[in-house]
């Protein structure tokens, strides 16, 4: 067994000699959202490196930190290979719904197609706390889990080829648009993250280089965290409150296991 597929197991709680079989990436999706939190702690203290195989097992398999999307999917992606999976990254242009538009940055979030006996489906533990937690299908078929509905419907224009669209738990009502992603345009080599590594770090619209965040599901919901509140959410019920720097950090160690380097 690789040094990577160790740790992975190792890091969600998954035994060293359990074979994965496509039936079993429900467990592994919800273990993983549950070990790994979203978070931008690297690049708030500007501390980033280039994406590579051997960078993303250092930061999220040795030293037990999270990431973005183009890490932690790339990270699942190359578990997947390791236990014979047939799948790759592609990326997608997440929509805004404050705007009611797509995001301006571009095609900055980054997935997983996954094929299995001729259907091809979006695997992904890189979408903050909007999680399918299960394989969700390109056929258009709704997949229920602990965090909601979710689909893929075919797109339309020049975002992409298909659109994830979520219903979360206790908080929607109405379909939703996730984001858009073209199933033609692939990625094989976790390098080619680093154009996305960068628009995130550097685009003065990017969401994710002024302030951190930590967030990650929970057995009875989730936690997140920022510089100024945190907000858990358990069994359908949101409770929220304002904190210092103090506070923030306390809650990152407790909640997420991380520290913050920089004071």
């Amino acid at each position: 067994m690789s040094k990577l597929n160790a740790l992975f197991r190792e890091r969600i709680g998954l035994p060293q000699d359990e074979p994965i079989t496509f039936d079993d990436l429900e467990n592994v999706l919800e273990k993983t959202a549950k070990a790994i939190p979203f978070e931008n702690l690297c690049i708030i203290e500007k501390r980033t490196r280039a994406i590579t195989k051997e960078s993303l097992i250092d930061k999220i398999l040795v030293k037990n930190e999270g990431g973005l999307c183009y890490e932690l999917n790339a990270i699942l992606y190359l578990f997947l290979l390791e236990n014979g999976f047939d799948a790759v990254l592609t990326r997608g242009r997440v929509y805004q719904h404050d705007l009611q538009a797509y995001h301006t940055v571009g095609r900055t979030h980054v997935t997983i197609l996954l094929t299995h006996e001729e259907q091809t489906y979006v695997v992904d533990t890189g979408f903050g706390g909007n999680l399918p937690l299960k394989p969700v299908p390109l056929s258009g078929e709704t997949v229920a889990s602990s965090n909601g509905d979710f689909r893929i419907i075919k797109g339309k224009g020049e975002h992409g080829d298909y659109v994830l669209e979520m219903k979360l738990k206790h908080k929607d009502t109405d379909w939703k648009i996730g984001y858009a992603f073209d199933s033609k345009q692939v990625i094989t080599d976790v390098s080619e993250c680093n154009a996305v590594q960068t628009i995130i770090v550097e685009h003065q619209e990017s969401p994710f280089n002024k302030h951190p965040l930590a967030t990650r599901l929970t057995d009875g919901g989730s936690v997140t965290v920022t510089n100024s509140s945190f907000t858990q959410w358990r069994d359908g019920t949101v409770a929220k409150e304002k904190i210092d720097h103090g506070r923030f950090k306390e809650l990152l160690k407790q909640h997420f296991g991380l520290q913050i380097i920089s004071s």
